[in-house]
């Protein structure tokens, strides 16, 4: 029964992450907000919401594996699984200037998280912070840089709105959408993490474990299914440029919220081994900022260096 519940959470959350994005892109553009800035802040925060709320349900239950091991668990699913996936469909090939700064950011992010359970046990107010703090000045260096002109990084941006598909166009329902959204969102959480932990339980597996793996893919299938759809249509540079952006979200944007919220432990395992692992998949990305290319061969070693990862955490976790 927990399967189904799990499921189900899952389902909702999805649902809720795409009817809160499609909702606020349609209140975005009527209230004439640039499509950059829409990129940049409604969509990047409107698919990283399955993450948010999972990770906050889990810090305010107490499951500090499930809240940092979504998060972990989902930066290294974006490149290794979604990355990969999108780029096997049709490799990538962009403008290196289009994803540099975003890129540097990612490295940012991860090095800020690095140090924070280098130098501490758990994820307090001040991490928070810190990293919103962080996260609000790249949003605002973002659109200050971009604005004043079409630069491949600002058109990329932009893309990523316009990728977003049919939104309403009566003020009503996108209101009803982004409402609704939220509460599928919160009624999906609970549902997942209420059934993660009771499977977890069933099979003598740690949290964190859960939280790396069923629970962060989990939380990624909207990343997944937009750049499935991107890669179809050819237009695979959006999936990297949604990639890097929930990359960037997951840490500052969803750990900082959860540890405002209540303090969040770091599990050793973690702190150990498996954020060592999110840093070195990162550095997959440098090909894609060196060189503006992520071909099949290097997709193709994405995804087998995933489902390495998770085979290591099934049999030796």
């Amino acid at each position: 029964m927990d399967l189904v519940w799990l499921v189900s959470g899952l389902a909702l959350l999805v649902l809720g992450a795409d009817g809160l994005v499609r909702g606020g892109v349609a209140l975005a553009r009527r209230l004439g907000v640039n499509p950059l800035l829409i990129g940049v802040t409604v969509v990047a925060w409107g698919t990283s919401t399955p993450e948010l709320v999972v990770s906050i349900e889990a810090a305010l239950k107490g499951l500090g594996g499930i809240a940092i091991g979504n998060v972990v668990g989902s930066n290294i699913a974006n490149i290794g699984l979604i990355l990969g996936t999108a780029a096997l469909i049709h490799p990538i090939a962009i403008r290196p200037q289009a994803i540099r700064r975003d890129g540097v950011f990612v490295f940012a992010a991860t090095a800020v998280f690095l140090a924070i359970a280098l130098t501490a046990d758990r994820l307090v107010w001040w991490h928070g912070l810190l990293c919103l703090g962080l996260l609000t000045g790249m949003t605002a260096l973002t659109y200050l840089q971009e604005r004043r002109g079409d630069t491949p990084s600002g058109s990329l941006h932009a893309a990523e709105a316009e990728e977003v598909g049919a939104v309403p166009l009566r003020l009503w329902l996108a209101v009803v959408m982004v409402l609704g959204g939220i509460a599928l969102l919160v009624v999906g959480g609970e549902l997942m993490i209420g059934a993660a932990v009771n499977i977890a339980r069933a099979f003598g597996v740690s949290e964190v474990v859960i939280g790396l793996t069923l629970v962060a893919v989990g939380t990624s299938l909207p990343e997944l299914a937009t750049s499935v759809v991107a890669a179809f249509r050819r237009h695979s540079e959006i999936a990297l440029g949604n990639i890097l952006g929930s990359n960037i979200y997951n840490i500052l944007a969803i750990l900082g919220v959860a540890s405002l919220i209540a303090p969040v432990p770091i599990a050793p395992e973690i702190a150990r081994v498996e954020m060592w692992v999110m840093a070195v998949f990162a550095l997959f990305l440098l090909p894609a900022l060196v060189a503006g290319r992520v071909g099949r061969a290097l997709a193709a070693l994405m995804l087998a260096g995933y489902l390495g990862y998770v085979g290591r955490l099934a049999f030796f976790a």
